[in-house]
């Protein structure tokens, strides 16, 4: 094997060289929510109260890569307190909610942690995402992301979204940074 073509092994099976090369730079990891922290599905009861579902390995992850000095944000299209309660306690402090273009937080996160698009990471799952991911140094979609959007990033992830994506990404960043073993989570 070329050395242009090594890969490394991550948890979920090998990582490529250059995926491994762009997750070694970032310093600010920004998530969709619908479709990424959940599985994309809004319940609605009859009298119009909103619930979703969030995968603890997933908060697991987000406290092990802040406690790792990692910063992280969130950019969604859709307003909700559940969002809101969920975020605050995993610690993310940047919530970005109800934004049509998510290209106005992602340049306000940049210059607020003062850093350049290869140091960021963005795991989304729909068009809506696309233009950041185009702008950024890791571009991850969601395994049951849109189909055109998994042919515009750099990594796909092997699990879907909801049920532990992000914590696949989170992983990633920790072991190439080799902050894994020292990071400290909580299933929250």
């Amino acid at each position: 094997m070329a050395d242009n073509a090594q890969t490394h092994q991550g948890f979920y099976g090998p990582i490529s060289d250059d995926i491994w090369q762009r997750a070694q730079k970032i310093k600010l990891l920004i998530c969709d929510v619908d479709g990424v922290f959940s599985d994309g599905r809004i319940y609605l009861s009859n009298s119009g109260e909103e619930s979703k579902a969030f995968h603890t390995r997933d908060g697991y992850g987000v406290r092990s890569v802040l406690t790792s000095g990692f910063n992280v944000a969130v950019i969604t299209g859709r307003k909700s307190k559940i969002v809101e309660n969920r975020m605050t306690a995993l610690g993310i402090c940047d919530i970005h909610q109800g934004v049509d273009d998510k290209f106005v937080p992602f340049n306000t996160l940049m210059k607020k942690y003062n850093v350049s698009a290869d140091e960021v990471a963005y795991i989304g799952d729909d068009m809506v995402d696309l233009p950041v991911m185009k702008a950024v140094g890791l571009a991850v979609c969601v395994a049951d992301g849109h189909p055109f959007v998994k042919q515009h990033c750099h990594m796909v992830t092997n699990i879907k979204g909801g049920h532990g994506a992000l914590r696949e990404l989170t992983d990633l960043l920790l072991l190439s940074q080799n902050k894994f073993e020292d990071a400290h989570g909580m299933s929250i």
